[in-house]
Formats: structure tokens, C-alpha cells, sequence
């Protein structure tokens, strides 16, 4: 079953959820922010995902301008900041099949369901 992590304030992330509505595709919601994912369990994803843990992260968002960017940060200092403050990451994120993707344009989503 595709699982989708959902932020309900992101229009992107309300798109995708009714796009799947809409093509009675059964699916499972995560909300990320009330249930954030431990260390291993973005580790887990970025795997699926096929990225750096720094193309994971919202990088406009304001906890991330003020006390990250411009830092020398390893791999596993970006995850433990994607644990600690789950807003940063990146949605919608659709997972299925041990596969992820990051969900914002439309068409993405058609092309992995």
C-alpha cells in the first residue's frame, strides 16, 4: 500500500491526497509532524528517496536559516536536524514498493503510482 507523508498545511501535500482520492488509490496518511521519524527511520527513507540527506530539507524554511545554513554539516548532523525539527522536510513524500519519491509536481506521483 503507498504511504504518503503528509504536512495538511501544504497545498502540495492536500493536492496529493486528493489526487489519490480521486483514483480510489488506497493509501496510508503519516502525519510526520504529530508522529515525527526517528534517526533511523530517515535514514531508512533517504535510501528510498536516492538523495543526500541536505536534498531532504526545506531549505527556506526559517529554523533552517537561522541556525543551519551556512554550517559545516556532516550527513548524519542534517538527519539528526530532520528528527529534531520535522518541519524541514521536504513533502509530500510517497513511499511504495521500497521505493520514495518526493512528490511535488503531479505528473511524478502519476508516473509512481
Amino acid at each position: 500500500m503507498l504511504q504518503m507523508l503528509h504536512n495538511p498545511r501544504c497545498g502540495k501535500s492536500r493536492n496529493c491526497l486528493a489526487f489519490l482520492k480521486e483514483n480510489d488509490v488506497p493509501f496510508e496518511v503519516i502525519n510526520y509532524l504529530e508522529n515525527p521519524l526517528s534517526k533511523n527511520e530517515l535514514e531508512t527513507l533517504i535510501n528510498k528517496l536516492a538523495i543526500k540527506p541536505l536534498d531532504l530539507v526545506r531549505q527556506k524554511e526559517t529554523i533552517w536559516k537561522d541556525s543551519f545554513k551556512g554550517k559545516s554539516l556532516s550527513d548524519e548532523d542534517i538527519i539528526k536536524a530532520l528528527a529534531k525539527f520535522p518541519i524541514l522536510i521536504e513533502r509530500p513524500i510517497a513511499i511504495k514498493n521500497g521505493k520514495a519519491i518526493i512528490a511535488r509536481e503531479m505528473e511524478k506521483l502519476k508516473n509512481f503510482i
